[in-house]
């Protein structure tokens, strides 16, 4: 798994499908639903600190490249 796309994926094969319509938006969802199949156990831990890697990544990009400071 190296990519936002390849952390879609995964998601889509617990049925979770994502479009809120900015890039930013879907990955900070993606994040979320990330910590949630994480935390009933669904997910291993390298699975999830791997994707989740990825999101935060990709998610300071986003911000750096829309000038939004957290």
């Amino acid at each position: 798994m190296t990519t936002v796309y390849d952390v879609a994926q995964l998601l889509k094969k617990y049925g979770i499908i994502l479009y809120l319509g900015k890039r930013q938006w879907d990955m900070e969802m993606m994040e979320y639903e990330l910590t949630e199949l994480f935390k009933h156990k669904i997910l291993d831990r390298e699975v999830y600190a791997r994707a989740r890697s990825i999101l935060k990544v990709e998610i300071d990009k986003e911000k750096a490249k829309n000038n939004v400071v957290d």
